[in-house]
């Protein structure tokens, strides 16, 4: 799913970070946004010891070639959720014996149900479903609330991209997690607008030709270039990561980086030149899109889960191209959304719950039937050498899409997530917020939030 993400394949999802859930295919994300628990969202420094107790996390014990058995229960929502209830009954029958229960919790109150029961250390499943983003925050918060699973997973490391690898280990490497989908980001690009203003998308190649082609596009026609989302955008983190980073590097905080403020310069670029289209939340966002307010979308690959499922009459009119570069030959994706599967430490039933993980998220055939399926974009390499990703997509004008994303999976920079990862993201929201809607210049708003994530956390800025 993703950072700011909804898992849902055919409604409301969100422009969040991804991940997406969010989204698996589609959240918030925008966010790859989630709303996010609100105990999370204030860093629940206060269980530090998930409830455990304890100076080690519990691992699995059992023999890996023992027979399984027993239930195991899933929390989980939307299309991620329909995607484990219809592989769990293929798992049943290749388990006699063994009983999967999935249960939609929702997405909006899903993190405060999962902070609640890992402070508390009762009350939660086999297994939880937690966006990428947010798992370092719950491995920090509650180091002995999740089984560790370093000694089954370990060797699947370079079975996933490293990025999505950071979110699922701590600083010790030790793993907790396995990665399910990814956020891979490109741009999305109206076909027929950019025809009528005579713009190559192939010529797209750094941010500066953005840039150009959004003020000939403007002329041309009377669109904007992007959309962005009115409050909370997500679209700064996804610049940030383009560029190797997020709110910390080396535990300190880097949000007054030369990085960060090439990414909030563009943005306030975009802005100055009228380019940008805003709308409120992920309804403002579909709906402009479908009326053509802006006529290209950097964001995930979960995104085509909403094209093809909610504006069909499109179908033909959308085309892909690789991000805009910051530099010329520079990093041309970056991520949002993404989601993992964790065992928490009160599971009943660890060693069926780990045999139900790895079924779903370290085998090809199944990463790559719940992208055919639930849109999922797979976060399991081998899963992307599927046939499925060289199709040509009648829906891209005959255009193969997902081999373009495929590629792209494989490049994305790997960034630094730490326990307070929320109360920065916070804090970031509200400075790219000044510069966006009032003005402001982006050097100074982000030397004063590098400033206040050093109060809130206890981290010192970059130097």
């Amino acid at each position: 799913m993703s950072a700011e993400t909804r898992h849902r394949k055919h409604s409301q999802l969100d422009f969040g970070q991804g991940g997406s859930a969010e989204d698996p295919g589609r959240r918030r994300l925008l966010r790859a946004g989630l709303a996010g628990g609100a105990l999370l969202l204030t860093g629940a420094t206060g269980c530090a010891t998930g409830g455990t107790g304890g100076t080690s996390a519990k691992q699995l014990t059992g023999s890996p070639g023992a027979t399984l058995a027993g239930k195991v229960t899933i929390w989980s929502w939307d299309v991620a959720a329909k995607a484990m209830q219809r592989l769990g009954k293929v798992f049943e029958q290749a388990h006699p014996g063994t009983t999967v229960d999935v249960v939609d919790i929702g997405y909006d109150n899903a993190y405060d149900k999962i902070t609640v029961g890992l402070g508390a250390g009762s009350g939660l499943p086999d297994i939880l479903t937690v966006e990428g983003h947010k798992l370092p925050t719950y491995i920090g918060n509650f180091p002995n609330a999740l089984v560790d699973l370093t000694g089954r997973a370990g060797s699947l490391k370079s079975q996933y991209p490293e990025a999505s690898w950071r979110t699922v280990t701590d600083a010790k490497g030790r793993v907790f997690a396995l990665p399910w989908d990814s956020g891979p980001c490109a741009l999305f690009y109206r076909r027929d607008l950019l025809r009528q203003a005579g713009i190559d998308p192939a010529g797209l190649n750094t941010w500066d030709d953005y840039l150009t082609a959004g003020t000939t596009l403007k002329a041309a026609t009377g669109r904007k270039l992007l959309t962005l989302d009115a409050k909370e955008d997500s679209l700064f983190a996804m610049l940030l990561q383009q560029q190797g980073q997020r709110w910390f590097t080396d535990g300190r905080a880097a949000v007054a980086t030369p990085a960060a403020e090439r990414a909030l310069t563009l943005l306030k670029q975009l802005v100055d030149r009228d380019l940008v289209d805003f709308e409120n939340g992920w309804d403002g966002l579909v709906s402009a899109t479908h009326d053509g307010k802006a006529a290209t979308i950097p964001t995930a690959a979960w995104w085509d889960g909403t094209l093809t499922a909610e504006m069909t009459d499109l179908s033909g009119k959308f085309g892909v191209v690789p991000l805009p570069a910051f530099t010329p030959g520079g990093t041309r994706t970056s991520n949002s959304g993404g989601s993992t599967l964790c065992v928490p430490a009160q599971s009943r039933n660890p060693e069926t719950a780990w045999a139900f993980l790895s079924f779903l998220l370290a085998d090809k055939a199944n990463q790559a039937s719940m992208m055919q399926h639930e849109g999922l974009f797979p976060a399991y390499l081998p899963a992307l050498d599927d046939p499925y990703f060289q199709q040509p997509a009648p829906y891209y004008g005959g255009q193969p899409a997902m081999q373009l994303f495929a590629g792209l999976a494989r490049a994305i920079p790997t960034v630094e997530y730490t326990a307070d990862d929320s109360k920065a993201g916070d804090i970031v929201t509200t400075a790219v917020n000044q510069v966006l809607h009032n003005g402001a210049d982006p050097g100074t708003v982000l030397r004063s939030a590098a400033r206040q994530i050093a109060t809130a956390t206890g981290r010192q800025p970059v130097a």
